[in-house]
């Protein structure tokens, strides 16, 4: 395990860039404290971002729950999906900026050909669909690249990229997970607010949303809008000059541009992942099958931040006493981060992705005699 230390000190719960990640339990916490903020919710579907994403790259499939981005240099080669964290905000998150882009990162690491699953804002038909509509729109995806991919799970999509393996093991070769909730018997902000907050506030958001959630609400009622200091955090950089202008206000835009969820797959989440603890328990069940973590056997990344309070770096490890991945396959990584520097941050682009790139490349048997 490679471990840095930092100085840096998490930050406060109403003033964190990472705030609004915490969205299963965002408008709980003040209907708790408060009343709830009362907002109409328009019918009308969210407009696309008009952010143009860094990475160039196509449309190849049109799913019910994402658009299968397509940014691959070649047709042949070992493929690498990264799944999104299907929470609050789009994909961009993925591929934000120059220097601050998963996407980009894994292709200057020599990774060729990548693909991203754009997630869809829920439309008021899509509100029953479950986590099971999201696993199998995965599986049509990977079987479309063509399986086994690298599988490379950010937060929420870490999650999901997990169950995945365990239910389609043949069809993931390595797997990253990158700031991952999975154990919440673990302490953490997550765990302490979906204990907390009682069943009947997660049913009033999603009866209020007329059966989705609206991700619009969530960012109205969770925190204060982030500072250039927070976006600075999350960012890991300086923000003056012309750049630093020009990334401030990509980063305000892409903060507003929310995702709306499905209440079926948003409860399922909280009861079952956030408040039950399902997966890490071995009582969740995915497209028919009880999951057993064991029965991933694959090689593992684990990236933790140091300075997230979100997902903390022991809950981000305990993964790896979950899965059957021998240990000596397993690799992990803590870095001086918040939540979403993890993916966002200058510093993590330069120190770590280029490793986890390396990683997915490298020969592990190679790996291992070099170690020995």
């Amino acid at each position: 395990m490679v471990t840095k230390k930092s100085g840096q000190q998490p930050a406060e719960a109403g003033h964190s860039p990472d705030a609004p990640v915490l969205w299963p339990f965002a408008a709980a916490r003040l209907a708790m404290d408060a009343c709830f903020w009362w907002l109409e919710r328009s019918a009308v579907e969210q407009g696309e971002s008009e952010l143009p994403w860094t990475t160039s790259g196509t449309v190849a499939l049109e799913l019910p729950t994402m658009r299968l981005r397509d940014c691959a240099r070649t047709r042949s080669g070992q493929p690498t999906l990264v799944c999104a964290p299907y929470a609050l905000h789009r994909a961009l998150i993925a591929d934000f900026a120059p220097g601050h882009s998963v996407v980009q990162s894994l292709q200057q690491g020599g990774i060729d050909r990548v693909y991203l699953t754009d997630w869809r804002s829920a439309l008021p038909e899509m509100r029953y669909l479950s986590i099971d509509s999201y696993l199998s729109d995965l599986n049509v995806a990977v079987d479309e690249i063509g399986s086994p991919v690298d599988l490379v799970g950010l937060c929420q999509g870490g999650w999901l990229s997990l169950l995945y393996a365990a239910r389609f093991p043949a069809k993931v070769r390595r797997l990253v997970l990158v700031g991952a909730p999975v154990d919440l018997s673990i302490e953490s902000r997550l765990a302490q607010l979906a204990r907390n907050a009682p069943e009947i506030v997660y049913d009033q958001l999603v009866a209020r949303g007329g059966g989705n959630v609206s991700g619009e609400e969530m960012l109205n009622v969770w925190s204060k809008t982030p500072g250039p200091d927070d976006i600075a955090a999350a960012l890991q950089r300086e923000l003056s000059g012309e750049e630093g202008a020009a990334l401030l206000a990509r980063f305000e835009r892409w903060n507003t541009e929310t995702l709306n969820l499905p209440g079926t797959y948003y409860l399922q989440i909280v009861n079952w992942i956030f408040r039950e603890n399902r997966i890490a328990s071995g009582t969740f069940t995915a497209l028919g099958r009880t999951i057993d973590l064991e029965d991933v056997k694959a090689p593992v990344f684990l990236l933790a931040g140091l300075d997230d309070d979100v997902v903390p770096a022991t809950q981000a490890f305990a993964t790896a006493r979950l899965v059957g991945t021998p240990p000596a396959f397993v690799a992990a990584s803590s870095e001086p981060s918040n939540h979403l520097g993890l993916f966002m941050g200058a510093r993590t682009h330069v120190h770590v992705w280029p490793r986890i790139a390396e990683w997915l490349r490298d020969d592990l048997s190679g790996m291992l005699a070099r170690r020995a």
